[in-house]
């Protein structure tokens, strides 16, 4: 059994790998073996070698190098663009990503943001490399505003990383961090509504409206169909209900976030931020829209809303889809959050990511995850719209592939693949969830 060694720390693998249908005598393996293995803090950069201690039959205990990680210093942030800014009351940093923005739409947002009640504010604005005409633009519609900051990546980072690197542009001034999609709308309370909202909590949110990008409104709230949740720290990680464009939160958040995890398969940048919110203190909710949330085609979640995941023929491949980009990603996340708030997390909610991470490994933790969507659904609590049941799916295959693979090679049987599914294939469905924002967008 491989254990992955770290600063000398051993974490089981536990994990033995499949043998490949491609050899009779079960010799070579198709994947290996995976574990998640938390790092923590280190002091200095440097490098954090990885090493398996391997344990074969017979043999003497092996010691096989993994890799190394490079652990670089956080650099600095940038002093404040505009020293006006900075006054008595705390400065609010708006983090906005952009590509390739719709003109009209963008340039309703970047007025909505000039219209802002709370008048201490400057925007970050991190352009994912868009084309040179379209990010001419882009700079046309900020002109000369010295509260906004424009900088273009010098590479496609995806919106999640795009995020990251906004988040990086915060002036030291900041102590609280706003996100903003490149064609909201913003109401002009939305800022000094939040600010107030805030009191002990970590980060705030609010309602939004969902309408057409000709304003025509398609819906009063986010929540029709779905339960709002934002003290469930399980909920959280299983389904995310806390929208970053809707979100002021504090800088302290902003910097456990970074840098954000890689997960497999999607990656949404306000689901992580939400999740550690939520691990690091409280959350505020303002249950009136302070935002027009624009559906259209080319956004995110707009335009996927109504679209299904591939299917495929193989057995038991959408399983394996849904453990690497459901429970596996989740488990990622979950994992980072406690090592990240380690100092912060209360008892029970580091209880309640630890049973998610342990629930591949227990009997009991999985059985809890399979109840868990439909009480609560029974109940009235349908946030997570049962997506609980695709998270033990995943599970269930992880389960067959390690039961396959100590049977003997001899044994027949179908084989399963382990290997990581085509990257094409977004795997992690979310059907009721993939539902209700088709539902959203309808008139």
């Amino acid at each position: 059994m491989p254990r992955p060694d770290v600063y000398g720390e051993v974490h089981g693998a536990g994990w033995d790998g499949p043998r490949s249908p491609d050899d009779p005598e079960g010799r070579s393996y198709r994947s290996g073996f995976w574990v998640t293995v938390p790092i923590p803090a280190h002091d200095e950069s440097g490098l954090v070698e990885l090493r398996a201690v391997v344990h074969l039959e017979g043999r003497d205990e092996v010691t096989v190098p993994l890799g190394a990680l490079r652990v670089d210093e956080r650099p600095e942030p940038p002093p404040c663009p505009e020293v006006q800014a900075c006054g008595e009351q705390a400065l609010i940093a708006i983090c906005m990503a952009t590509f390739e923005p719709d003109q009209a739409l963008f340039r309703g947002q970047v007025d909505s943001i000039r219209r802002q009640t709370a008048d201490r504010w400057v925007c970050l604005i991190s352009d994912d490399c868009s084309t040179p005409e379209s990010f001419d633009r882009l700079r046309t519609v900020v002109g000369d505003d010295r509260r906004f900051v424009v900088s273009r990546a010098p590479e496609r980072l995806g919106y999640y990383g795009n995020f990251e690197r906004a988040l990086a542009m915060a002036p030291a001034e900041a102590q609280l961090v706003a996100l903003s999609d490149q064609d909201d709308r913003w109401h002009p309370d939305k800022l000094s509504v939040l600010r107030c909202a805030l009191g002990g909590a970590v980060l705030a949110y609010s309602d939004q409206r969902v309408v057409r990008p000709d304003g025509r409104l398609l819906s009063e709230t986010m929540w029709r169909g779905r339960r709002n949740n934002y003290t469930n720290i399980s909920s959280i990680l299983i389904a995310n209900t806390i929208t970053g464009a809707a979100s002021l939160m504090r800088r302290e958040v902003a910097e456990l976030a970074r840098p954000f995890p890689v997960v497999p398969g999607l990656q949404f940048h306000d689901h992580w931020i939400a999740l550690v919110a939520l691990a690091a203190g409280e959350v505020a909710y303002v249950d009136r829209p302070l935002s027009d949330y624009v559906q259209h085609t080319r956004a995110v979640l707009g335009g996927r809303a109504g679209q299904a995941a591939p299917s495929s023929r193989r057995p038991f491949d959408r399983w394996r889809q849904r453990y690497y980009f459901g429970y596996l990603a989740r488990e990622i996340q979950a994992q980072a959050a406690l090592v990240r708030c380690d100092d912060r997390i209360t008892t029970a909610k580091r209880r309640a990511l630890r049973r998610y991470v342990d629930a591949q490994h227990s009997f009991a933790d999985l059985a809890w995850l399979a109840a868990r969507g439909p009480l609560r659904a029974l109940a009235g609590r349908n946030e997570t719209k049962r997506t609980e049941w695709e998270l033990v799916q995943g599970i269930l295959w992880r389960r067959l592939v390690a039961a396959r693979a100590r049977r003997p090679p001899w044994s027949g049987g179908m084989a399963l693949d382990a290997g990581f599914p085509p990257l094409e294939s977004t795997g992690f469905e979310q059907r009721a969830l993939r539902r209700w924002r088709a539902r959203l967008r309808q008139d």
